[in-house]
């Protein structure tokens, strides 16, 4: 029978992340926990391209140092929905989960996970970025939630099309450029005035990767908003946002089709994203080959994206599940998944083995060595569970750029909204 939530627990996982109910937490009773019946296989739970198949392959003959082997099961559609569906029924869970990084939602339900430290988790601490294995812990001090790959971020840019307009086009000399929000600005109403193109999509995209960069979000670990006092991050990345739109260096492309024509037509000069993003333009622009370089985004780089891995606690073996999630994002078996299915990784030591191979459709310059040095910088932060409520923002960051609304309205809107959704849940009184 899988272990019970709390009734605190359950009200905040109804309310915040929609996770279970309390009727459902005991619904699972007498059914079989396990999805499989074989005493030596442990179930995975995972996407496509979340892991590299190569290994999982390794995994299923027997993960190394145990008597057990995997079976990995690719679970498609909603993946999340599945999955809380399984634990909230308490039947047909996997031994494994691979998570996206919105593992903040589950904090709430962190009874339902092995705490990885209980199982020697702490004694490879080390091998991974801070920020990355923080990332993983839970507000109590659980760390439930496995480091894998991540997403440090940068500046990509179109070279030929900064040289054009007489603008500094080599990673360094554009980094020393925009080393600063404004700078980026000021260079971004330089390429306008010259070629009529936007420095970036859209001001949703300059918001965003603000926040990320940035070590304070929306609400601290007590869930207290922070949108609401002085001097906060997220009124900081708004303002900067919108002084790009009023500036005219992004470009109001709101759809993905259109996102995805302008840098393949060349009709957008750059992206902020993370490293995986690298591989995203390769096949979006193919025929960009050689002119898209990467520099410093101003201020610090920040992460976009990574994932996770989590024990649930009806495994049958949670020794062996933390003993092939050491195996499995080792510096060497790291580097190997960056080789296999480019995810960027979370361990600064897949750099020193000098194995993995960063292409060359960003000419001369190396992806990987640009990616490894921001992820070194990018600074611990919090994300909590009710984050996924602040869609308000990014809402109304977009009518201040598409329909002209008035910033400061558009604030005040997106701040009442939020309060009136955490209001609802709980969060704020």
């Amino acid at each position: 029978m899988i272990i019970p939530l709390s009734r605190r627990a359950v009200l905040r996982a109804a309310a915040g992340a929609g996770v279970v109910t309390a009727g459902a937490a005991l619904a699972g009773c007498g059914s079989q926990v396990s999805i499989s019946s074989d005493p030596d296989e442990l179930v995975l739970w995972y996407w496509n391209r979340s892991f590299a198949p190569g290994l999982l392959g390794k995994a299923a003959r027997e993960i190394p140092g145990t008597a057990r082997h995997l079976r990995a099961d690719l679970i498609g559609g909603t993946f999340d929905s599945k999955l809380r569906t399984s634990l909230a029924g308490g039947a047909y869970i996997p031994d494994i989960t691979a998570l996206n990084d919105n593992v903040a939602l589950y904090f709430p339900n962190e009874a339902l996970f092995v705490d990885l430290n209980d199982y020697g988790a702490a004694e490879v601490k080390d091998q991974f970025y801070d920020w990355k294995w923080s990332l993983g812990t839970t507000t109590t001090g659980r760390f439930c939630f496995w480091p894998m790959d991540t997403g440090p971020t940068g500046y990509f840019f179109r070279t030929d099309l900064l040289a054009a307009a007489g603008l500094p086009s080599t990673p360094t000399d554009l980094a020393a450029a925009i080393r600063t929000w404004d700078d980026w600005i000021e260079v971004g109403k330089q390429l306008r005035a010259a070629s009529k193109l936007p420095m970036i999509i859209n001001a949703t995209t300059v918001f965003q990767q603000h926040i990320n960069a940035s070590s304070e979000r929306y609400l601290d670990a007590d869930d207290t908003p922070l949108f609401t006092q002085p001097g906060n991050e997220i009124r900081e990345a708004w303002d900067v946002a919108v002084r790009a739109a009023k500036a005219g260096v992004t470009g109001n492309l709101q759809l993905v089709t259109e996102q995805n024509s302008a840098f393949s037509s060349g009709k957008v000069a750059g992206h902020i994203a993370g490293a995986w993003w690298a591989q995203v333009i390769a096949e979006t622009a193919p025929d960009a080959r050689g002119q898209w370089r990467i520099a410093a985004q101003p201020g610090v780089p920040g992460n976009n994206g990574g994932s996770f891995m989590a024990v649930p606690r009806t495994c049958k073996d949670p020794a062996a599940a933390v003993a092939f999630m050491k195996w499995l994002t080792s510096p060497e078996n790291q580097a190997a998944s960056y080789n296999e299915v480019q995810l960027f990784p979370s361990s600064p030591g897949s750099f020193e083995l000098g194995s993995m191979k960063g292409g060359d459709y960003f000419g001369d310059q190396d992806p990987l060595t640009f990616f490894s040095q921001a992820a070194l910088q990018v600074p611990t932060t919090f994300i909590s569970t009710y984050e996924s409520q602040v869609g308000a923002f990014v809402t109304q960051i977009t009518n201040v750029e598409s329909a002209g609304k008035d910033p400061d309205t558009a604030w005040d809107d997106a701040v009442e909204e939020t309060l009136r959704i955490l209001k609802k849940r709980g969060v704020v009184a």
